[in-house]
């Protein structure tokens, strides 16, 4: 098993016809993602990757022709809003939404309409989920994963990189990496990917890996030291940045005195998680 996605992954991909779209559908499907289907309004009828894969004006006849499950968006990201509510629309029941910069006001609106329904969004913001030797569903290289039984979910999608290319260096294999994004509203968080990891068979352990701003981490540790039973390592990133000043993701800030990496660090260390110094100290902190 795996979480997410998985090798019955029907897929659509939303802005297939864009240069971001068309190179990482090419790379998905060169990885054995099952792409069933593009959607690009005003360009339904036209084929993709030499005729291979079939573009749609809209998610709803896409799904409908082609029975896919589960969406992945590059749009630009004025348009994402729209994207992600015409996929839960159409009954997606998996949106992955890689578009950065969506403004907050407007991932405030698909929060409030996707709570409402049984649908699953991971970012936006985000380099996707991997299922090693199954399914790859984002921007996450294929390469430096092999699969195994470690959960890896993170906020950060180059320290995503690091620590999948550390444990395949050791030998250690993942069962599915979800990346959930670093911006301040996003779908898919810490506790509910913590919590599919806990139920999921193929998942022995678990990797975390957070960063500065906001309490998402506070809270994941809250949740893991009353409702996970599996081993959990973890790395946070930006013990040195300085405050106000953003670093990397949108939500990757310390304000006011909170967001700090030495209070996630402490929490972590106090729901008896095991802490790396640096990402590639993750495998021995899984070893001990």
């Amino acid at each position: 098993m795996s979480i997410l996605v998985d090798k019955d992954t029907r897929l659509l991909v939303q802005g297939i016809t864009g240069h971001e779209g068309l190179f990482h559908t090419e790379k998905m499907v060169s990885y054995g993602t099952n792409v069933v289907s593009g959607v690009t309004p005003g360009k339904g009828g036209e084929w993709v990757l030499n005729g291979k894969i079939p573009v749609f004006d809209s998610v709803k006849i896409a799904r409908k022709a082609t029975g896919a499950n589960t969406s992945v968006i590059f749009v630009p990201a004025r348009f994402a809003e729209d994207a992600i509510l015409e996929a839960a629309d159409a009954g997606i029941e998996t949106i992955v939404c890689i578009t950065e910069g969506v403004p907050v006001q407007d991932m405030m609106r698909v929060r409030y309409y996707l709570d409402q329904r049984n649908v699953r969004l991971v970012g936006p913001n985000c380099p996707g989920v991997l299922t090693p030797g199954e399914a790859k569903v984002g921007i996450i290289p294929g390469h430096i994963a092999e699969a195994g039984h470690i959960g890896v979910v993170s906020r950060s999608g180059t320290l995503t990189y690091e620590v999948l290319y550390a444990l395949m260096n050791q030998n250690i294999g993942v069962s599915t990496c979800v990346g959930i994004g670093g911006d301040p509203i996003n779908g898919t968080n810490f506790i509910d990917t913590l919590r599919m990891f806990e139920e999921d068979p193929q998942t022995n352990k678990i990797v975390l890996i957070g960063e500065i701003g906001g309490t998402d981490e506070e809270e994941a540790a809250k949740y893991i030291s009353t409702h996970i039973t599996k081993p959990v390592a973890a790395f946070v990133a930006g013990r040195t940045a300085p405050p106000g000043k953003r670093m990397g993701h949108a939500g990757a800030i310390v304000q006011g005195g909170t967001g700090l990496a030495e209070d996630k660090i402490k929490a972590l260390k106090n729901a008896h998680v095991r802490v790396a110094q640096h990402p590639e100290e993750i495998p021995s902190r899984l070893t001990i």
